[in-house]
């Protein structure tokens, strides 16, 4: 508490003043620049091209699920994409759409210079 009062009483005897408003907001909205920069404006876009690879899964592709799960589409519904996970049994497994990872391969007939880059 009376740090306080040593604070105020030295800024009152004719000390330079505390600074202002517009020196502390300047650094204040530089950081919320590069905040933006660096961190959102990466995120959104990662998230634009995940939407796009969702989007684009058919059947024939071949897929990797977040679980480590590899297989092959066999038919893709609103939000439900059921996988061929083994050919010798015929294993199938439905997922969720959003379950999907990554689009491996592409389905056989097309070419890979049609598609967007697939990691």
């Amino acid at each position: 508490m009376t740090h306080i009062a040593n604070f105020i009483a030295q800024t009152t005897q004719g000390g330079e003043p505390p600074p202002g408003l517009g020196s502390m907001l300047f650094p204040l909205a530089l950081m919320g620049i590069v905040f933006y920069f660096l961190l959102i404006r990466p995120q959104s876009a990662e998230k634009k091209r995940r939407a796009a690879m969702l989007s684009g899964i058919k059947k024939n592709d071949r897929v990797v699920t977040i679980g480590g799960i590899m297989g092959t589409v066999l038919s893709v519904k609103d939000d439900e994409v059921t996988l061929k996970v083994d050919e010798s049994s015929n294993t199938k497994i439905t997922f969720a759409r959003s379950a999907i990872q990554r689009v491996s391969a592409v389905a056989p007939g097309e070419s890979s210079t049609d598609l967007q880059p697939r990691k």
